[in-house]
């Protein structure tokens, strides 16, 4: 487990009212899940960006299908192997009561989605069921700990020209209210691409250039005409939540998960590459009616939606904590000039 002595976020998604979080960091190498529980429910939403996805439960919270709300989002490193760790989430609900009644059982809804953390230590320990049950017993309303831990705890990113020259990635959490309502995001960031400041175009972590002491800057390069290494598809990704305390409709959630992936365009590039499975949901609490006079509207929250995914984005790579395994090493934000 890495030391998380690292500066005060911006805020987290857990000052949404209703919202947990809970990780589970696995001793034996770089890898975990992160849970976001709601369990009083949530509306949700979710929109899939990157062309290499791993998910579970996306297509139920399309606006014309059955289910209404969900108790919670699972994100796990392990690529498709890491969405079993949904199974534990589902079974430490049920042991609650808490889920749909489905006359037979109370069901409860936990989509997921997963990243690709496999080159980091031995590939056959991923996350599981006992692993996503022991992420939502971490749960609770205190701020996540972030950069090295949960399902960023072997995120990479700059992978583009080789893994040997990528750099840490991590979780990281933000959040920000206007006008009585709050909107939070936690990111896991696992890109492809660099990690970029929004506010000064500056790259904070990503591919190093040849002799590993300095950031190369992707965008800069591939448009000099120096060509990326081979890829393998889905071997990236970053997944989040945006979640709100605003009362929203299915058809809101899934406007607000789209325009959260604004916050990623600013925050990583390139993004949404074909070896990335960018995956964002959105879940509503509905705490707060978004009427009246005063009241912020879908304009303002969707501008908050994707500030505080570009906040939380950056706030991943600055918190995380390098990573030595076995030959390789992978140097943090913190760590280069």
């Amino acid at each position: 487990m890495s030391d998380q002595s690292s500066p005060a976020a911006p805020g987290a998604i857990t000052d949404v009212a209703g919202i947990e979080v809970g990780h589970y960091s696995d001793p034996r190498r770089p890898t975990g899940c992160t849970v976001i529980l709601a369990r009083e429910g949530a509306v949700a939403g979710v929109d899939v960006r990157g062309a290499a996805p791993g998910t579970r439960e996306t297509d139920l919270l399309a606006p014309g299908n059955l289910v209404q709300q969900v108790h919670g989002v699972m994100l796990a490193g392990g690529s498709g192997w890491g969405l079993a760790a949904a199974d534990g989430a589902m079974r430490w609900l049920e042991e609650r009561g808490i889920g749909l009644d489905v006359r037979f059982g109370t069901l409860p809804i936990i989509p997921a989605a997963v990243l690709f953390d496999l080159p980091v230590g031995d590939a056959r320990i991923r996350p599981d069921a006992d692993a996503g049950y022991a992420a939502c017993e971490a749960a609770s309303r205190a701020a996540p700990a972030e950069g090295n831990v949960g399902a960023g705890s072997g995120a990479l990113v700059g992978k583009l020209f080789g893994i040997d020259r990528a750099m840490k990635g991590g979780i990281g959490t933000a959040s920000i209210t206007v006008k009585g309502v709050t909107v939070g995001a936690l990111i896991a960031c696992n890109a492809l691409g660099d990690v970029i400041d929004p506010d000064t175009a500056q790259v904070v972590a990503g591919a190093r250039t040849e002799d590993g002491s300095a950031l190369l800057d992707t965008r800069r390069a591939l448009l000099r005409g120096v060509l990326p290494k081979p890829l393998l598809a889905g071997t990236n990704t970053t997944l989040g939540v945006v979640a709100t305390d605003a009362v929203l409709t299915k058809v809101q959630a899934n406007r607000l998960a789209t325009v959260a992936h604004d916050g990623l365009a600013r925050a990583i590039n390139p993004v949404h590459t074909m070896s990335d499975g960018d995956t964002l949901f959105a879940l509503a609490t509905g705490r707060v009616p978004l009427e009246g006079d005063d009241a912020p509207g879908m304009t303002v929250l969707s501008t908050m939606a994707a500030e505080v995914v570009a906040l939380a984005t950056v706030r991943a790579v600055r918190a995380a904590r390098s990573l030595r395994i076995g030959e390789s090493y992978f140097p943090a934000a913190v760590d280069l000039p």
